[in-house]
């Protein structure tokens, strides 16, 4: 029997997951969820389990509410590197779930990396 998309997803996922932890402990996680009509991001310290910064294209001062493509990517990716900054994280590990590293998560990386977050 073929496997669901969705099984397929959590295995791939779990994948990434387990070995990002395994080569980066003790640095700040950022995460990476994508639905249908929106991107958001959340930098994550596992250690004390807490959030230290999100950003999401739900948030109206971005401008892109609403839009999930390229460009509202790239503009929530600048303003997790903007936030990060602000909290004093400077490097963390791209944790992208179980996307594939393409598209909008390529473009949210990208532009994080340009806001001077070292991923």
């Amino acid at each position: 029997m073929a496997n669901s998309k969705r099984t397929l997803f959590l295995k791939r996922r779990l994948r990434v997951r387990n070995k990002l932890r395994k080569v980066n402990a003790g640095r700040a996680r950022l995460s990476v969820h994508r639905s249908n009509k929106n991107i958001s991001v959340q930098l994550i310290d596992d250690v004390n389990g807490v959030t230290l910064a999100s950003a999401s294209s739900l948030e109206k001062d971005l401008g892109v509410v609403g839009k999930n493509n390229v460009e509202a990517a790239a503009k929530v990716g600048t303003a997790i590197a903007e936030r990060a900054k602000k909290v004093g994280v400077d490097e963390a590990y791209f944790d992208r779930g179980g996307f594939l590293f393409h598209g909008k998560i390529k473009a949210l990386a990208d532009a994080a990396r340009e806001g001077g977050l070292k991923l």
